[in-house]
């Protein structure tokens, strides 16, 4: 009878309780699909004495996380502390060296160290699995790595933070501001009380990174992302975007181009008709487009103690199969170098609302602007001057508001556009851009 697999898990936050409680709970069926049992027999945390619900009986206690990454009974190192350095990243390199598989939730962690940490598994013989890191429920990492393993994978995008699409479906739904949003979503947890890290779109930066290389074998490169957060969308923006068959999500995209691969996160409008359109709330969302087949779109939970709980355990039970993938799909050493594709370059639709100066010549100097930069129009919409701007402030009379949808173009061409209106001062304020994503 082969032995149970021997778990340690650091970490008995909201995560690790639940997976303790998960693997007690599926102890048979596990053992049934895995061909042995898993056994939690060591864990660590801040505080021992904290109640947790948890029946720990028979489970020794380590008095660091390194302590329980290098105990000779565990067989499979589960880190689930968070952050990007110590003491995560002493203890799963000291895990990943003894031979021990690793598996993990850490984002962060993984889009700084993935690499370094994967050659280290390739080397002694574990695995180090990570599913729960990008979408937690989601399987789009095994999806990636292992179900799309014989196709050539063209783009990969979604909702990778739940609290900005909390945030963006009730301004659009309810026709608040995102201050307003954003206060709300901290009183019910959705958000932090420093929200930057959501909003300002660097946790979604962190999965896509992982995401594209799984999907193009690149080197994990965070760095190597374009970053817009939300904070700038304003109620005007999704009512217009509602008139126009668009609905704007924040956005991680990875595309294959003939320049290379560009990565960027920034609120995007998608057709309504889009199955991640139909994506609300904390809900996240994957679509991947591959050749021969329509694009496949992965829905789920993308945060929350079960969800999370629930990849970690598959990882676990991975492991239990004796399954040993290479962590991002191909030998470290076969990961292409990637580097930061400059916005300028990209290609595509865009929308702009712009504060137009209600003066004759108005409109033919802004269509002039943009005919020398060879952008074509696909729909301009002037609106009537509302009472109230953007932000709740009193509108100036003289002001107008003009909605331009472009058919693609290169963003350079649109700054320069969009530079040589504002020098003419036919326009006030700043404008507003944002990109047009198709299916």
């Amino acid at each position: 009878m082969v032995a149970p697999l021997k778990v340690g898990i650091a970490g008995l936050g909201t995560v690790g309780a639940d997976v303790v409680r998960l693997i007690e709970a599926q102890g048979t069926a596990l053992a049934a699909r895995c061909g042995r049992g898993i056994r939690v027999v060591a864990v660590t945390a801040r505080s021992k004495a904290k109640k947790r619900d948890l029946d720990l009986r028979g489970v020794s206690w380590a008095k660091s996380a390194l302590d329980l990454a290098n105990d000779a009974n565990v067989d499979c190192f589960v880190e689930l502390m968070g952050g990007s350095g110590d003491p995560a990243l002493s203890a799963i390199d000291a895990a990943l060296k003894s031979g021990k598989s690793v598996v993990t939730a850490n984002k962060a962690l993984i889009a700084k160290h993935g690499l370094r940490l994967a050659k280290s598994a390739e080397a002694h013989g574990g695995a180090l699995n990570f599913e729960a890191a990008v979408g937690a429920a989601i399987p789009v990492v095994k999806t990636l790595r292992e179900g799309l393993a014989g196709t050539e994978v063209n783009r990969v995008y979604g909702i990778l933070n739940g609290t900005c699409n909390y945030i963006l479906t009730r301004m659009e739904q309810e026709g608040l501001s995102f201050a307003e949003c954003l206060k709300d979503a901290q009183r019910l947890g959705y958000a932090e009380a420093d929200p930057s890290f959501d909003v300002d779109g660097h946790d979604t930066a962190q999965k896509l990174a992982i995401l594209a290389s799984l999907a193009f074998g690149t080197r994990v490169a965070q760095s190597a992302v374009y970053v817009e957060g939300i904070s700038s969308i304003a109620p005007a923006d999704l009512r217009a975007a509602e008139d126009l068959g668009y609905r704007v999500k924040l956005l991680g995209v990875a595309v294959r181009t003939p320049k290379g691969i560009e990565q960027r996160v920034h609120p995007t409008m998608v057709p309504k008709s889009s199955s991640i359109a139909q994506v609300m709330g904390v809900t996240n969302a994957v679509t991947i487009d591959g050749e021969g087949f329509p694009p496949i779109t992965l829905v789920g939970p993308g945060a929350g103690g079960a969800a999370t709980a629930s990849a970690v355990v598959a990882d676990i039970a991975d492991v239990a199969r004796g399954i040993r993938a290479k962590p991002f799909g191909r030998p470290v050493a076969r990961l292409r170098a990637t580097k930061k594709a400059p916005m300028e370059r990209h290609e595509g639709g865009y929308y702009m609302r712009l504060m137009a100066r209600d003066l004759a010549g108005t409109a033919a100097t802004i269509a002039t602007r943009l005919a020398e930069q060879k952008i074509s129009i696909e729909s301009i919409v002037q609106r009537h001057a509302e009472g109230v701007d953007e932000n709740g402030m009193p509108r100036k009379a003289s002001q107008v508001p003009v909605i331009l949808v472009t058919y693609a173009t290169h963003e350079d061409a649109v700054r320069r556009a969009l530079k040589a209106v504002q020098h003419d001062k036919v326009i006030s304020g700043r404008p507003q851009l944002i990109r047009i994503e198709k299916n």
